[in-house]
């Protein structure tokens, strides 16, 4: 028997611990079946949409790489014309590739407009759908297909985007962060974001077994510990202002985040993988400050 209150279905092609799959469901399932959803080519589309099935109980459409948020303001204009946007919530989704990078351009206008939609980036890091290749929220020293270590090269050589404050700078009325490893936390925000008016922004922490190198039992344990390190802060913002924080009572060791994956295991053998190591500490160091994320 079907359970209609399960709005992303079992059947697609994920692979098994996929933190986006997961990432996906908890975000349709709380915003409801009165919800238009607009995904960017990348890996949720294509194992969540191989023809002629589809495991969404919505109203689904993907068109390009880079202009989920175009289609979407698109719809939302639409809605508003007729009168209806009010009793339908609008989603632009995309990975961190089509989100931060290819797709960046439409979603940057959608947010300048203020566009009543919630736009949701799922990270997993890398573009993980054509290979593993590095993009704009790939971590420091993370080793993909793009940004190999060798003798010569120590991985990923830059900084992850910041794409939390760059969406407060395009002044969305909602920003936040969330993880799979924190269901009730990430759908409260999904309601909260879906009940306000403009443009929203969530960015959810969703690991990869594929291109982390993990085993895929342990998605869970990887995300939360990189919320226990202090690596992927837990906020939320309302109109600019930072109104919750989730506090670590007990800080770990960011090496205990980075040994669970196989992208990181070239940074514990050398020199320059530990001053990498140091580097990534430091980032940990940044957002304690800014955050005050340890509880006192």
């Amino acid at each position: 028997m079907v359970d209609e209150k399960i709005l992303f279905t079992a059947g697609h092609t994920a692979c098994a611990g996929c933190g986006q799959s997961l990432a996906a469901r908890l975000v349709i399932d709380a915003s409801g079946r009165n919800t238009i959803v607009v995904t960017n080519t990348g890996c949720l589309e294509v194992f969540s949409t191989g023809y002629p099935y589809s495991s969404w109980k919505v109203p689904f459409i993907h068109s390009l790489f880079e202009n989920a948020a175009a289609v979407a303001s698109g719809i939302e204009s639409a809605l508003k014309y007729l009168r209806k946007k009010d009793s339908v919530n609008v989603i632009a989704q995309a990975g961190d590739g089509g989100f931060a990078d290819i797709g960046f351009q439409a979603f940057s206008g959608l947010w300048e407009r203020g566009h009543d939609v919630l736009t949701i980036c799922y990270d997993n890091e890398a573009y993980m759908n054509t290979g593993v290749q590095r993009s704009g929220l790939t971590p420091l020293g993370s080793e993909t297909t793009t940004s190999p270590s060798g003798t010569r090269s120590y991985g990923n050589i830059t900084h992850k985007k910041n794409i939390v404050d760059i969406a407060l700078a395009h002044n969305c009325v909602y920003v936040a962060t969330a993880s799979i490893h924190l269901p009730i936390d990430l759908q409260n925000k999904v309601k909260k974001a879906n009940k306000l008016k403009g443009a929203k922004f969530l960015h959810i922490f969703a690991p990869c077994p594929l291109g982390w190198r993990y085993d895929p039992s342990l998605s869970i344990e990887v995300a939360k510990m990189a919320v226990e390190t202090g690596f992927w802060p837990i906020v939320e913002y309302e109109n600019g202002v930072l109104i919750n924080v989730r506090k670590i009572k007990e800080l770990k060791p960011i090496e205990e985040y980075l040994k669970l994956q196989g992208r990181f295991q070239h940074l514990f053998s050398s020199e320059t993988g530990k001053q990498v190591i140091e580097q990534l500490k430091q980032i940990v160091e940044n957002n304690i400050k800014k955050y005050n994320l340890i509880e006192t």
